[in-house]
C-alpha cells in the first residue's frame, strides 16, 4: 500500500509538473511575450523583403537576358566575313581589292618562280603562298597589332569615363571626351560608337557591337557592362571602377605570361631557325652539294616536305607557348 500511494504521490506530482512547464512557465519566463513580439516583427518583414527580392529577381533576370543576348549575337556572327577581317586590320579596303591584290601577288611569285626554273610544283607552292598565306598572314598581323594598341589604351579611357560620370557628365558626352583625346585606334572605334548611337541605335547595342570590330576579352566586357547598366539601371562609375580594375589585372597576368614563357619562345626561334641556317652556311660551303634539293625533282619534294613538317612543328610550338586566360 505504501508503495502504490508514493507511486500515484509521483505521477500526480509528475502530471502536475507537465502541466505547469506547458502552461504556466511561458508566462513567467516571458517565452510568450517574446514569441508574440517575434511573431509581430515578422508580420512587417513580407513586404519589404518580397519587395527587396523581386527587385533583385528583376535585375537579374535582365542581366541573364542581357548576357544571352550578347552569346546569341556572337554565336550568330561567329563566321567572320573577308569584310570584317578588313575592318579588324584596320583596312578601309573592299573585299574585291583584297582578291585583286592577293591575286597580282600570286601571279608574280608564279612568274617569278617559273623564270628561275624552280619547277612547276615548285612555282605553284610560291603561288599559293603568295596570294593566299602572306595576304591573310598580313591581316593577321595588322589585327593582332591594332588590337594590342587598344589594349593598352582602354583602361586609361574607362578611368575618363568614371571620372565624367562621378563629375556629374552623361555617359554619352564621356564617350565623345575619350572619342576626341584617346589615340588611335580607341579613337575610331569610340567615334563609330558616338556614329551608330546618333543615328538612333541603343547606346547599349552601340557599345555591345564594339566586339565585333574588336574581337577581344577586354572590348566583350566593356559592351556588356554598358548594356546591362542601361537596361536594369544600378551605379555605372563603380561597375566601370571595376572594369577598369579587371582590365589593369589581365595586362599585368599578360605581360607576367610573356615573362614566363620567354625563354620557351627563345628556345623555339632557335630550333626552327637552324634548319635553314644550316641549309644556307652548307651552300656557301658546297653548293653542288645542296642544289640538288631544287634542281632535282626527288630533291624538290623532300623540300616541300621537309618546310610542311617544319611549319607543323613551329605551329605546335606556338600552340604550347601562347597561353589564353
Amino acid at each position: 500500500m505504501k508503495m502504490q500511494a508514493l507511486s500515484l504521490a509521483f505521477l500526480a506530482t509528475a502530471a502536475i509538473g507537465g502541466v505547469a512547464w506547458v502552461f504556466i512557465y511561458p508566462l513567467l519566463s516571458g517565452e510568450r511575450k517574446a514569441e508574440s513580439r517575434r511573431a509581430s516583427i515578422a508580420k512587417s518583414e513580407p513586404v519589404a523583403t518580397r519587395q527587396a527580392q523581386k527587385e533583385q529577381r528583376s535585375r537579374r533576370e535582365q542581366v541573364e537576358g542581357t548576357l544571352k543576348e550578347a552569346e546569341a549575337r556572337r554565336a550568330k556572327d561567329s563566321k567572320v566575313t573577308l569584310t570584317t577581317r578588313l575592318t579588324q586590320a584596320g583596312l578601309d579596303w573592299s573585299p574585291q581589292k583584297f582578291m585583286i591584290v592577293s591575286a597580282v601577288l600570286a601571279v608574280v611569285a608564279f612568274a617569278g618562280a617559273m623564270l628561275v626554273k624552280g619547277g612547276l610544283l615548285a612555282a605553284v607552292g610560291m603561288a599559293f603562298a603568295a596570294g593566299f598565306g602572306l595576304p591573310r598572314w598580313l591581316l593577321g598581323f595588322l589585327k593582332k597589332r591594332r588590337e594590342k594598341a587598344f589594349l593598352r589604351a582602354l583602361p586609361d579611357a574607362v578611368d575618363v569615363i568614371v571620372r565624367g560620370i562621378k563629375a556629374g557628365l552623361p555617359l554619352f558626352e564621356s564617350l565623345k571626351v575619350v572619342a576626341a583625346d584617346s589615340p588611335e585606334p580607341l579613337k575610331s572605334e569610340f567615334n563609330a560608337i558616338i556614329e551608330t548611337q546618333a543615328i538612333g541605335m541603343p547606346l547599349g547595342e552601340a557599345c555591345g557591337r564594339l566586339f565585333e570590330r574588336m574581337p577581344v576579352p577586354e572590348a566583350n566586357f566593356f559592351g556588356i557592362v554598358i548594356a546591362i547598366q542601361q537596361k536594369s539601371g544600378g551605379n555605372l562609375s563603380e561597375a566601370l571602377g571595376n572594369l577598369s580594375k579587371v582590365l589593369r589585372d589581365r595586362k599585368k597576368m599578360a605581360e607576367k605570361i610573356q615573362a614566363m614563357s620567354m625563354e620557351a619562345k627563345a628556345s623555339a626561334g632557335i630550333i626552327g631557325s637552324l634548319p635553314p641556317i644550316v641549309m644556307l652556311l652548307v651552300y656557301m660551303t658546297t653548293p653542288d652539294y645542296i642544289s640538288l634539293l631544287w634542281t632535282h625533282p626527288t630533291g624538290q619534294l623532300m623540300l616541300v616536305g621537309c618546310v610542311i613538317w617544319m611549319s607543323i612543328g613551329i605551329l605546335v610550338m606556338k600552340k604550347m607557348i601562347n597561353f589564353d586566360f
